[in-house]
């Protein structure tokens, strides 16, 4: 069910556009951010009912963008790690084993204590920085092993 502040955003969104359908991506950032960090179909289904929309079309647009998390509560921290091409020849792929190292965790989990959430994404849209990461709406960029560690430290 949707948080109280997740309705009122998502009525907020709906004053910004004419049709209704075109706040999904704002209405599935609502609900989110008001469930976990994460979205259950049953949120889909609600937000579907808002925007007056089929229920696969919202999942349709969630399970397209990395930004939402289905069905799978991330820890607080989700470090998102760019593997485009750019980034892999910059690195990525180096930096994501030493993460995997430094968390003692893999690609796709999260740290037993829910602190970080683990994942690779196809593009960040930051390919003149790369390697880089996103870290729940932070970027970080230009990134070296010891720049990560500064990074992950800083969040504990």
């Amino acid at each position: 069910m949707l948080s109280e502040n997740a309705k009122k955003e998502i009525e907020a969104a709906l004053r910004k556009y004419p049709n209704k359908r075109s706040a999904v991506m704002d209405a599935l950032r609502a609900a989110q951010k008001g469930c976990g960090g994460h979205l259950t179909k049953e949120d889909m289904d609600e937000v579907a009912a808002i925007l007056e929309m089929q229920a696969v079309e919202v999942n349709a647009a969630a399970a397209f963008y990395t930004m939402y998390n289905i069905d799978k509560p991330v820890g607080r921290y989700h470090v998102q790690v760019c593997r485009n091409i750019s980034c892999s020849l910059l690195g990525a792929e180096h930096l994501i084993k030493h993460m995997e190292r430094t968390l003692n965790i893999k690609t796709g989990e999260t740290t037993p204590d829910k602190k970080f959430t683990l994942s690779t994404v196809e593009c960040l849209g930051s390919c003149g920085t790369a390697p880089m990461m996103q870290i729940n709406d932070d970027y970080h960029e230009n990134l070296t092993e010891a720049k990560v560690d500064e990074i992950l430290k800083g969040l504990e």
